[in-house]
């Protein structure tokens, strides 16, 4: 049955959401921390969010989709919570941009919702090559605004949502596009993928998913860039 293969059994929830709990606790102390110390928001937002991200991936490749699902339960009731307490809370501080005043907890739940979406909708679809997804947004997405934001010099505009304005930059972009190349390959490689076909498909991934990224609605890439880079590697490979 469809819903069977998302639903995790007992073992598989305690361990896969305990897990997400204390990895999440854990992050959200070190980037509430960083915060205090004066650290700018783009760079402990994506902190938790390469954090999250790579621990995902480990986890769907131990329990898969059940157990991603768990862990994705206890990190969203985390971020949920956070939000809820709003302004002077430490994991909200560090997540919330100062830029997306006067709706800071929105584009906190957006990108949420829409990693949530994007990696249900990534495993349905792509099995196993989900992983690939899980690492290019994590890793190749949490680098684009902190380079934008230190090196970005050629700004463009991106498609707004609820009003509120948003930039991306080449220099964040590019190395939006590297850091996705990195990590489709290391992902691939340990889905058995080897030699030019390894290059050339973790290429193609990095560059879809740089793509869609630059043309997402803001908040909306956590779902976007996960959907085209599993979606490209389970296309060339399947």
């Amino acid at each position: 049955m469809f819903w069977r293969a998302m639903i995790p059994d007992a073992g598989t929830a305690v361990m896969a959401g305990g897990l997400g709990l204390v990895w999440g606790l854990a992050l959200a102390a070190a980037v509430a921390h960083l915060r205090r110390r004066g650290v700018r928001i783009p760079y402990t937002r994506k902190i938790f969010h390469f954090g999250i991200f790579t621990a995902a991936a480990g986890v769907h490749a131990a329990w898969g989709l059940p157990g991603t699902n768990s862990y994705g339960a206890a990190v969203a009731a985390l971020v949920l919570a956070a939000v809820l307490l709003g302004e002077g809370n430490g994991l909200f501080e560090a997540l919330a941009r100062e830029t997306d005043r006067p709706r800071r907890g929105l584009f906190v739940v957006v990108p949420l919702v829409a990693t949530a979406v994007g990696g249900l909708a990534a495993a349905l679809w792509t099995g196993p090559f989900a992983a690939v997804g899980y690492l290019v947004a994590g890793w190749g997405d949490a680098v684009g605004e902190p380079v934008g934001t230190r090196w970005g010099r050629h700004p463009y505009s991106v498609p707004s949502l609820a009003g509120v304005p948003a930039v991306r930059t080449l220099e964040g972009s590019l190395a939006v596009f590297l850091v996705a190349w990195l990590a489709a390959a290391l992902t691939l490689r340990t889905l058995g993928v080897t030699g030019a076909p390894l290059v050339g498909i973790s290429f193609a991934c990095a560059l879809g998913a740089t793509a869609v990224e630059a043309v997402s609605n803001h908040g909306t890439d956590n779902l976007t860039v996960q959907l085209a880079a599993s979606g490209i590697a389970w296309i060339l490979l399947a």
